[in-house]
């Protein structure tokens, strides 16, 4: 009969993740790149490869998304440069800076195209309309919002109800007439260019909304917008005339960054408390959150949601990169379903026969069963030497279920105390140190009450010989101590709870 391996059970982790966290968890391995001052803006070209632009102090960098590798810079800024858009053909970029001028670029050969004049004071936010890519919304410190064409590079609508800073803004995904935008006047604004008016406001005093609109940003179908005040995120119903739905408080500090999946059914938020956080949009509640060694200012996932940027306030970009595994084609899943039917094999693979060798090799798999190798605790446990298995599963890097297992198939082979016997103190200590890290562990406790019990029977005589034997035995008692008084404890308060849940229930209380 063949020696069976010691079974080792794993052990049910405490926080078990879901399907949804094992998702994002996908994005591992980030990349981080320095600038040389706060990135302002990251954003994915909708058009592949989804190469995506960085804005950091006075330039735009276009990275390519695979090797992560720098193929343009764009630094023909004057001041500071904002909000690096590229178009949904992938062939252009757009941005604004501190000195209220508009570029727009050849993302090839970085020659400026177009340049709009127009604004006063810095420009945050400039983005193509992607149902209209000859128009530019322009957001600015001058409390203007215009959207521009750009053949003509006149705007065509400017818009000025605004108090304060405009600080970000949308087009429509649904309509190219509908725009959004967000104010430190505390509220957001929906215009319709055709008229050139406001035609709904939102937030603002009257909707307990008093803090700075950081970030709008509106869903594919046009009727839901989400904004970011402070630490408060707010669902917009545009449908029922604006009213706020939802307002989430997840983050400690000020949200800078919305951003939607490609399907459109998780928002990610990123925060100056370094950190960012994944909503279901259904519930709207947090399935994952994600730290970050700096406060976010920007965040972008890109239309394949295979890479996630961040950039932060010192300067870092951050590049988060999921594999996606190649899904089996129908052909190959029925080929490797089919049943394979020994009357239908043809075994002439003779080297004269090359074609037969390949076509054949290519529909069959020959597997050969090779024998598993032993563990080092199993082939001592193979040849019954007892205390060489124990001891070989008492070194650092062995995984306690798999010591207890061990110890377990001892018990069941009557071998424990001989694996015990005739140890000295270097021996002994390695035993007495397990015994006193898991004592009060609730998966193995039991175990090391027996094995606790049979080592003090086994060396009761010899205590007092060996001091740091001694401080062990004294050490583990002294826990043992405490996890009683513990017990006694929990077992109090799990009295008075049932006298309370009792009294609660009763139809005379």
């Amino acid at each position: 009969m063949d020696y069976q391996p010691v079974v080792v059970k794993t052990q049910r982790p405490v926080s078990k993740h879901n399907a949804e966290s094992r998702h994002w968890r996908q994005f591992k391995h980030p990349v981080f790149m320095k600038e040389y001052a706060p990135i302002t803006s990251v954003h994915f070209s909708p058009a592949k490869p989804h190469r995506y632009a960085v804005t950091a102090a006075t330039r735009i960098q276009i990275y390519a998304p695979r090797t992560q590798k720098l193929t343009k810079t764009i630094s023909r800024f004057k001041d500071v440069a904002r909000s690096g858009c590229i178009r949904e053909d992938g062939k252009l970029v757009v941005a604004g800076d501190d000195t209220g001028l508009i570029q727009i670029f050849d993302i090839n050969s970085r020659a400026i195209l177009r340049t709009l004049d127009s604004h006063k004071q810095p420009v945050h936010v400039t983005k193509f309309s992607s149902l209209s890519p000859t128009h530019i919304l322009s957001c600015s410190d001058d409390t203007t919002v215009k959207l521009w064409d750009v053949p003509s590079q006149v705007a065509v609508t400017t818009f000025s109800d605004h108090s304060d800073y405009v600080r970000s803004g949308q087009v429509s995904g649904a309509n190219p007439s509908v725009i959004l935008t967000g104010s430190y006047d505390s509220t957001l604004r929906l215009w319709d260019s055709r008229s050139g008016r406001c035609e709904m406001v939102m937030g603002g005093q009257t909707q307990s909304q008093s803090t700075p609109v950081e970030q709008v940003l509106m869903f594919s179908s046009g009727t839901v917008a989400l904004s970011s005040s402070g630490a408060i995120l707010r669902v917009w119903d545009i449908v029922a005339g604006g009213r706020c739905t939802r307002a989430l408080s997840n983050h400690q500090k000020t949200v800078t960054a919305l951003a939607l999946n490609a399907k459109g059914d998780r928002l990610l938020t990123g925060s100056l408390d370094q950190m960012v956080k994944v909503y279901d949009v259904s519930n709207y509640k947090v399935v994952h959150t994600m730290r970050y060694p700096a406060p976010v200012l920007c965040l972008a996932i890109s239309p394949d949601d295979t890479h996630i940027l961040g950039g932060m306030s010192d300067g870092t970009l951050s590049v988060r990169r999921r594999d996606v595994k190649n899904e089996p084609t129908p052909q190959s899943e029925s080929l490797l379903n089919a049943p394979v039917l020994f009357s239908d094999i043809n075994v002439n693979l003779s080297p004269g026969n090359p074609k037969s060798k390949a076509q054949h090799l290519g529909e069959l798999r020959l597997h050969t069963q090779t024998s598993k190798r032993l563990k080092d605790y199993d082939r001592l446990l193979k040849n019954f030497k007892y205390g060489a298995a124990l001891d070989a599963v008492l070194k650092k890097n062995v995984p306690p279920s798999t010591t207890f297992a061990l110890i377990q198939e001892l018990i069941h082979r009557d071998g424990l105390r001989i694996a015990l016997a005739g140890r000295d103190d270097v021996l002994l200590e390695p035993i007495l140190r397990l015994l006193l890290k898991y004592v009060a562990d609730p998966r193995f406790g039991e175990l090391v009450a027996d094995v606790s019990s049979l080592v003090l029977e086994m060396y009761a005589s010899v205590i007092g010989q060996a001091p740091l034997i001694d401080t062990l035995f004294v050490r583990l008692r002294k826990k043992v101590d405490m996890e009683l008084r513990f017990q006694e404890e929990v077992m109090k308060t799990k009295g008075a709870l049932t006298m309370i849940l009792a009294s609660t229930l009763s139809p005379n209380a």
